[in-house]
């Protein structure tokens, strides 16, 4: 289905010059990023993403701890920041 969308200049000569370094036509260069981005998920997180940044063992935390404690002794230019 024949389609019409204004493209700034700047982007269409961007986008001429992109296809032509493809080897593909500006048709073509267009199609494919719009199903990139239709079937990009990159916006959601995965199930259970949450959960599993929460689910630290003991060990982990004492070393996030330790970490946090040497990196404020070891700041020079400004005092350890209340976290």
């Amino acid at each position: 289905m024949p389609t019409t969308v204004h493209i700034p200049d700047r982007l269409l000569a961007a986008l001429d010059q992109r296809a032509r370094a493809l080897r593909v036509s500006r048709n073509r260069l267009i199609i494919r990023a719009v199903e990139r981005v239709l079937e990009d998920t990159g916006e959601a997180w995965p199930e259970g993403f949450a959960e599993r940044l929460t689910a630290v063992s003991p060990d982990e935390a004492a070393t996030v701890d330790d970490l946090l404690t040497a990196v404020q002794r070891a700041r020079r230019s400004k005092p350890p920041v209340t976290l």
